[in-house]
């Protein structure tokens, strides 16, 4: 029988505009919820490692153990490897590879981790099934997924309202799910998982630096990644509509007052 293959497109590709926010993300800033349960011996696997900067920073939190970074971008996977080349890391090793077809046999992982991947998958409970498959008895599936339709921000602008209606759009017609993060549980109660401790955290932009950072990397994704290629080409919108999208991006975030916050769901699945 012929394993599960990826059916979503990746929304956002990987633009510079990308991978700006991507490299920020650490895993005190992204995985805090994890920390507590991992342990020097440790063998985990980090699916959608991306460019590998919560990847190296797990390898660090178990330096008697393991870390594989796996992605479905070679391109994204030779980053990670140079990001754990340079943070001169000798227990990491990346590979190339598909979530809902894992290429380990059953409980191989003490923990497997999975930061913003669920939102982009075609078949999240049928991934959460695959992870739980490779993570030894008593292991850890952690994931942690944003919540678009949980984002809020401040001042009000119908420009930022278009880019959420925009961006819902597009990631469910390339067969993703945008507001992954309130589903998390009821996912890994699907997948089988039983023993599931929900919880949620917040990214906030408001200073200055935020603000210019975060309404930047976002005024540009919306004219230059690959997601603004999706929405036009899938008629989800025009050049111009994108435009007028990425200048109300850069236009609320000159605001002094302005406020982005935004909420992940969280889940750590204990296979029994």
């Amino acid at each position: 029988m012929p394993k599960p293959r990826e059916t979503a497109v990746y929304t956002h590709g990987h633009h510079e505009s990308v991978l700006r926010s991507h490299t920020w993300r650490t895993a005190a800033n992204s995985a805090a919820y994890l920390l507590d349960s991992l342990r020097p011996h440790m063998k985990v696997l980090d699916v959608g490692c991306g460019p590998g900067t919560i990847t190296a920073d797990l390898a660090e939190l178990v330096p008697d153990g393991h870390v594989t970074g796996l992605d479905r971008a070679p391109e994204i996977v030779e980053r990670a490897r140079d990001t754990a080349a340079e943070r001169a890391l000798g227990n990491t090793d990346f590979a190339v590879g598909d979530v809902h077809a894992l290429d380990y046999p059953d409980d191989t992982f003490c923990v497997v981790h999975a930061h913003q991947v669920l939102q982009h998958v075609g078949d999240p409970v049928g991934a959460l099934r695959e992870m739980r498959r490779v993570v030894r008895p008593g292991g850890i599936v952690a994931v942690r997924d944003s919540d678009y339709g949980a984002m809020t921000w401040y001042p009000a602008s119908p420009g930022m309202d278009d880019w959420l209606d925009l961006y819902r759009r597009v990631a469910r017609a390339n067969g993703g799910e945008p507001d992954a993060g309130r589903r998390l549980r009821a996912w890994a109660l699907r997948a089988g998982f039983t023993d599931v401790t929900a919880t949620s955290a917040t990214w906030t932009f408001a200073t200055a630096d935020e603000r210019a950072w975060w309404s930047g990397l976002w005024a540009d994704r919306t004219l230059a990644s690959a997601y603004a290629d999706r929405a036009t080409e899938g008629g989800h919108a025009t050049a111009g509509q994108l435009a007028a999208v990425s200048a109300a991006w850069r236009e609320w975030g000159e605001r002094p007052e302005a406020w982005f916050a935004v909420l992940h769901g969280e889940v750590l699945c204990r296979k029994e």
